[in-house]
């Protein structure tokens, strides 16, 4: 009896663990629906796939909506209307304007209707510091504007305040204030003038008066009215009943009923590693499959439109639309008019050249047009809808008659792509996406292999999810898993893949939601073990650039460079300040981890001066650094930084490690020597009783240790392990109810950098206590935006930061399975 026992205690031990291995998450702060690089990204940021428009993960409204229409009744499974806008007063990003303005400090009645600006100059809009964007250069302290224009109605249904300024601003009509913000604007916004602004608006002569002070970085002024354009009702339209959402490494899958029948709705972005070709394919496969609940058949239409807004910067550019068929496919494709290619460079960007589309396969039952925003909805309820192909915010809508659905289920397979023409520009050449490498492949022929290799891919993208989800359980446990696979596609999907001139990989990212740069190293660095586990080809394409800057004598310090520009612009550092010690240990930690990985150090031997160059720097002034910039400088600079100390001291015992290696046996003991030298004497300066301070001599202070987890996953033996255990013990003293702060100045914490201290904990137990706050964190958070790096350990609001490829660091639990293999 006991032997029986003990056997259904293993089965159920084994069914358990094949439960958890299948498991997927079903909570997100944003759900990824497409997922290919910093351009061709779209979110849902409620719960209910339905609720509201989806957008890119900037915020913008980028709108893709589905239908199903059952025995004649519509649900809507998908997005909604997005909102759509009719221009009143243009502001310049709709049409080139003037206005009078001032620099030298007006009159106390500036503002008001009837003041005499006669004396104030005349400029074109928008005014700022950057010569490439504004038409009136401004770069003094101050400067006040006023702009009249002339209504001939003012019934206006739903005004809005159409504004961007940097900073602080204050707007005025007809003389009385409507809007005062401290801060900036960093894109375009819309504000409703409410009951007692609109009764401001006169038939005939008004005045806007802006005054905005400029007190750090760009400078901006532009602003106009616009009015919302009232979406067609959406008559007869139901909600589909949204039953459940999974996400797993390479899919969102939706389960929806709509009346009589079932829908599963499922986004695959197939981000495989292991294929580079399908890596860079820039197509996501939207898949409906509709099956009766009831036994009954029943007439079963589909619907999938996408928004232009996908190929524009801003609502108000103008695009373009066709529909045409190849390789047995019916397609739309839509791009901007004016192609603006590679002109415009920055964080809260779209793409605004290029072209999206939308294709299935060619049949009878395949319907497709060009139709405007407001008809959206009209397209799919009545079918009366105006087809256009030019203009601004137009859907590209399909509808695809199943006719009878019994209980067996019915596939309709949606490709949505984007053919971006040019993807980078790389030291003054542009530089085309990865699929174009071969010069001969057509996007059209992209399409018609995307959807003929559908069922081999999708069968690779389930096997990858399990694979990927069963690994991450065992290194680390559910929770842990789970935040693995709600970071997979969004750090890669923070890069593009492209080949450099020379012929190598180049996996850039772009540092989303922050100052837009690309390529920065100290986002690589955390971005790494992600690539580490699944492709280090993958992070050589993260260094190359950063090497060839040094390299080809572009960039001529001792150490690394902090950038290789703003995002997709990459010629060279726009960062106003390096990061020494920071980013010459990156790169070498980094090159070090690579050699662990493939077992040689072939790439270290191909950058040895420099790397060799680097380390003498980090010999030198790595140790104990000076009052410098590194990548935790949120809470501000910080001389004698303990755990930049820590990035030097490794940094330098993974060049020895390099070094023997590659056979250099005296380079090796050198810096082996010094790297023990600087762990011995680091240990005193900055002990502090039971645990390490933040900065050398000042006691009472404490830090997250991230950077020391190298020196574990390297096997370099620098610290001993009661170090290890010192710092975990204190750590768990002081979390808040949504993580462990970053450092005793503030209560902030990076994600990221939470889960590298917790993988220096030596036991399962304290490893989870550290990353259960992170999860909670991304399941609890009020701020809806892809997951942020960046966040409160009190509230779990988000402090900054959102989509970066920086949780690709979640990953590196796996990488402690490189302690249990022997050194190359």
């Amino acid at each position: 009896m006991i032997k029986q026992t003990k056997l259904y205690f293993f089965v159920f031990l084994s069914l358990l663990g094949s439960s958890l291995a299948c498991a997927q998450v079903h909570k997100a702060p944003a759900y990824p629906l497409i997922t290919h690089d910093p351009y061709f990204s779209v979110w849902s940021t409620t719960d209910k796939l339905n609720a509201t428009p989806t957008k890119h993960w900037t915020g913008s409204d980028q709108s893709i909506m589905g239908f199903v229409k059952v025995d004649g009744k519509t649900y809507r499974i998908l997005g909604s209307p997005e909102t759509a806008f009719e221009s009143v007063v243009p502001a310049s990003d709709d049409q080139a304007y003037e206005a009078k303005y001032t620099e030298g400090k007006p009159a106390d009645n500036w503002f008001a209707a009837n003041f005499n600006d006669a004396s104030w100059k005349t400029g074109g809009a928008p005014f700022g510091d950057n010569s490439s964007v504004h038409k009136t250069k401004w770069t003094s302290r101050h400067i006040w504007v006023r702009r009249e224009f002339t209504l001939d109605r003012i019934d206006f249904e739903n005004p809005f305040l159409k504004l961007q300024h940097d900073d602080n601003a204050e707007v005025y009509l007809n003389g009385e204030k409507i809007y005062s913000h401290v801060g900036w604007l960093n894109k375009m916004q819309h504000f409703p003038m409410d009951a007692k602004t609109k009764k401001l608006l006169k038939k005939g002569k008004n005045v806007f008066a802006i005054h905005v002070e400029n007190t750090a970085g760009g400078a901006w002024v532009d602003v106009g009215m616009a009015n919302e354009k009232a979406p067609k009702k959406e008559n007869n339209v139901l909600l589909g009943e949204q039953k459940n959402v999974t996400i797993n490494a390479t899919q969102t899958i939706y389960e929806f009923t709509c009346g009589k029948a079932d829908v599963t709705l499922t986004f695959t972005s197939p981000l495989l590693m292991s294929d580079l070709n399908l890596l860079a394919r820039p197509v996501t496969y939207v898949s409906y499959k509709v099956k009766s609940n009831d036994q009954a058949q029943h007439d079963v239409d589909v619907y999938f439109q996408a928004s232009t807004a996908l190929a524009v910067n801003v609502p108000s550019q103008e695009v373009t639309a066709k529909q045409y068929t190849a390789n047995n496919l019916s397609i739309l494709q839509a791009g901007s008019t004016q192609q603006p290619t590679l002109q415009k460079k920055g964080d809260d960007l779209r793409i605004d050249w290029g072209y999206v589309h939308v294709a299935v396969a060619a049949s009878s039952s395949v319907a497709q047009t060009i139709i405007a925003s407001q008809d959206a909805t009209a397209a799919v309820t009545t079918g009366k809808a105006t087809a256009v192909n030019s203009g601004k915010q137009l859907i590209l809508s399909t509808k695809v008659t199943f006719g009878k659905v019994g209980a067996t289920p019915k596939e309709q397979l949606f490709l949505i792509g984007y053919d971006d023409v040019f993807s980078i520009q790389y030291f003054e050449t542009n530089l085309k996406p990865w699929w174009k490498n071969n010069g001969d492949v057509s996007f059209d022929q992209l399409l018609e292999t995307a959807a003929r290799e559908y069922s081999d891919v999708i069968k690779k993208c389930e096997a990858f999810n399990t694979s990927m989800y069963s690994k991450a359980v065992t290194a680390g446990g559910k929770t842990y898993a789970d935040l693995c696979v709600l970071a997979y596609r969004q750090a890669i999907s923070a890069h593009k893949l492209v080949k450099s001139p020379q012929g190598e990989i180049l996996f850039l990212s772009k540092e989303n939601y922050s100052n837009g740069c690309i390529n920065t190293v100290d986002v690589t660095y955390p971005s790494a073990p992600l690539f580490l586990v699944y492709n280090p080809d993958l992070l050589k394409g993260m260094l190359n650039g950063i090497f060839y800057y040094s390299e080809s004598g572009k960039w001529t310090k001792p150490w690394a460079a902090h950038d290789l520009g703003t995002y997709p612009l990459a010629n060279g550092q726009v960062y106003g300040e390096d990061m020494p010690v920071e980013e010459a240990g990156n790169m070498i930690i980094l090159t070090a981890a690579i050699a662990r990985a493939e077992g040689n150090a072939d790439y270290a031997k191909k950058h040895w001066t420099t790397l060799t160059q680097w380390v003498k720097f980090l010999e030198q002034d790595g140790f104990d650094p000076a009052n410098q910039l590194c990548t935790d400088d949120f809470a501000g600079h910080l001389a004698r930084n303990a755990n930049l100390s820590l990035k030097a001291i490794v940094g330098i015992g993974g060049y020895a490690m390099l070094a023997e290696i590659l056979g250099e046996k005296e380079t090796a003991v050198k810096y082996q020597k010094i790297a023990k030298d600087f762990a011995e004497r680091w240990i005193t300066t900055a002990g502090d009783g039971d645990h390490f301070t933040l900065a050398f001599g000042r006691p009472g202070t404490w830090s997250q240790k991230y950077n020391m987890v190298w020196d574990k996953l390297l096997q370099l033996n620098l610290f001993p392990q009661d170090v290890y255990a010192k710092e975990i013990s204190y750590y768990l003293k002081k979390q808040n109810a949504f993580g462990l702060p970053l450092d005793s100045r503030k209560s902030y914490t990076k994600s990221d950098w939470t889960i590298w201290t917790a993988t220096l904990a030596s036991n399962p137990a304290d490893f989870e206590a550290l990353v259960k706050p992170m999860y909670k964190f991304a399941t609890e958070t009020p701020t809806r935006v892809p997951l942020s790096d960046w966040h409160e350990t009190t509230d779990g609001k988000q402090v900054g930061f959102q989509a970066r490829s920086v949780v690709g660091g979640y990953f590196i639990k796996f990488l402690e399975e490189w302690t249990k293999k022997p050194q190359p």
